[in-house]
C-alpha cells in the first residue's frame, strides 16, 4: 500500500532502504541545511524533515513549542517507522529530536535505535543557547556573520524570512527545558565539534543520563561542519545504521 507523502517530508522515504535516518533542520533554517548531504549513506536513506513555517511551509502557523512539533512529527513520521530508523539533529535541532523521540515512546510507537546529538545541551541543562539573549538587531547581524563566513552574501528578504523561522525556534527553546532527565528507549550519541568551544565535551557528557547506552564522539570541525556530510560523519553514520538493517525494527535492538 502506497502511504501519502505527508508536508513535513520533502520525499518520499526509499521504500527498499534498510533503514532512514530523519534528520531536523536546526534554528532558524528548513530542509535545505542538508542539500549538500547524500540521499543515501550506505543503505540508509537519509529524509530530511521539513518543519511548518519555513520555506516551502512558510505560510504555515510556526509550532510553538517543541511538544507541538513532536506532536506533528511523530503523526507524519508514523507510517515511515516500518524498519529501524535514527534521528539526527544539529545544535538545538536536537531538542526537537529529543520531543519527538519522547513522544513516539509515549505513544508506544517504535523507538529510534538512536538519537544523533551534535552540539547541544540536554533539555535538563536549558535553555542554553546565547541566541536567546539576543534582540532582533541582533540576531540579523549574526545571520549575517553566519551567511558571510559560509560564503554568501546575505540578502535582507531572506533575512527577514529566516529571523521569523528563528524567533519562533527560540521562543520554543526557551520553555523547552525538564526538571530532570527521563531515560529513553534510544541509544543516544553525542558529537562533540572540537572547534565550536561554546559547546564543552564535557557539558555534553550529560546526555548520558537520558539513556542505557550513551556514546560521547568527538568530530573535528566547527559548528557548520556537519552540513557538507564530512567523511568522519558519513562513516560514524554508516558503521552505527548498517548494525541495525538486519533487525525488525520493533525488536529493541540498538545500534
Amino acid at each position: 500500500m502506497t502511504v501519502p507523502r505527508s508536508r513535513w517530508l520533502l520525499r518520499d522515504p526509499d521504500p527498499e532502504a534498510a533503514t532512514r535516518l530523519f534528520c531536523f533542520p536546526y534554528g532558524g533554517m528548513g530542509a535545505s541545511m542538508y542539500a549538500a548531504w547524500p540521499r543515501h549513506i550506505g543503505t540508509t536513506d537519509v529524509v530530511v524533515l521539513q518543519p511548518p513555517g519555513r520555506e516551502n511551509r512558510m505560510r504555515e502557523p510556526h509550532p510553538a513549542t517543541f511538544e507541538e512539533f513532536a506532536d506533528e512529527a511523530a503523526a507524519a513520521l508514523e507510517p515511515h517507522l516500518d524498519r529501524p530508523f535514527a534521528f539526527f539533529g544539529h545544535c538545538a535541532a536536537s531538542l526537537p529530536v529529543h520531543a519527538t523521540a519522547r513522544r513516539l515512546a509515549r505513544d508506544g510507537l517504535p523507538a529510534p535505535e538512536r538519537l544523533y546529538v551534535s552540539a547541544q545541551l540536554p533539555p535538563h541543562q536549558c535553555p542554553s543557547d546565547r541566541f536567546l539573549e539576543l534582540d532582533r538587531r541582533g540576531l540579523t547581524d549574526e545571520l549575517s556573520r553566519i551567511a558571510r563566513a559560509l560564503g554568501q552574501e546575505p540578502s535582507p528578504l531572506l533575512l527577514d524570512l529566516a529571523l521569523d523561522v528563528l524567533e519562533g525556534d527560540l521562543t520554543a527553546s526557551r520553555h523547552y527545558t525538564m526538571p530532570a532527565p527521563e531515560r529513553l528507549p534510544s541509544a543516544i550519541t553525542a558529537l562533540h565539534w572540537r572547534q565550536r568551544p561554546e559547546t564543552p565535551r564535557s557539558a555534553m557528557e550529560a546526555w548520558s543520563a537520558y539513556t542505557d547506552a550513551f556514546r560521547l564522539v568527538d568530530m573535528d570541525g566547527d559548528h557548520h561542519s556537519f552540513m557538507t556530510a564530512p567523511d568522519s560523519l558519513a562513516d560514524l553514520l554508516e558503521t552505527d545504521l548498517a548494525g541495525a538493517s538486519s533487525r525488525p525494527a520493533a525488536d529493541g535492538g540498538r545500534v
